[in-house]
């Protein structure tokens, strides 16, 4: 959530929407690996996990800095329509990447979803992805209403001078302290 929510404040409402979407996409990706047993093949070896752990942590890091290095992604055109500096395709690779490279969501499903499989069936795989499933829309559809009240907090804040630097670099910082709270 934090991440749609630097995202929104970052390059507006519609870039949220489509990081909540990349991070969907991103959650289907640790979803059919934790089916397939992947999921608990990286989490039997530690430095696979610590390094995965690392990229990611990094990866959001680099992200900030460049977002409180960059110039503001939504400036107003004069004919009222946001302009994006950063392609809605970027962003919705960059939340891919940036949930694929969390190895606490691989571990979640590892952790989470086996405890609601009917082992007796036989149909292990078929009901992780169905659970995985439902998990990921439900938690799409939470991170795309974050993303529409962040948009709505992030016009509000364009109203006021003060803000704008506030709105520069909240987002950075955002990541940044994301990165290390998956270091630590």
């Amino acid at each position: 959530m934090l991440y749609v929510i630097s995202r929104t404040l970052e390059s507006g409402r519609r870039a949220g929407i489509i990081s909540a979407f990349g991070i969907g996409v991103g959650t289907l990706v640790h979803m059919s690996v934790t089916a397939i047993g992947l999921s608990a093949l990286l989490m039997s070896f530690p430095l696979a996990y610590q390094t995965i752990r690392i990229l990611g942590a990094a990866y959001l890091v680099f992200l900030g800095v460049k977002t409180i290095r960059s110039n503001p992604t939504t400036p107003t055109s004069p004919n009222g329509r946001e302009e994006y500096q950063t392609s809605l395709m970027t962003i919705f690779r960059q939340g891919v990447i940036t949930n694929v490279l969390n190895p606490k969501v691989a571990l979640f499903f590892l952790a989470f979803l086996p405890q609601f499989v009917d082992y007796s069936t036989g149909f292990f795989a078929l009901q992780i992805l169905f659970l995985g499933l439902v998990f990921d829309c439900s938690g799409t559809t939470w991170n795309v209403i974050i993303a529409i009240l962040a948009g709505k907090a992030n016009s509000i804040m364009q109203r006021k001078p003060e803000m704008v630097r506030i709105q520069r670099t909240l987002p950075g910082l955002i990541l940044i302290s994301l990165g290390l709270l998956i270091i630590l």
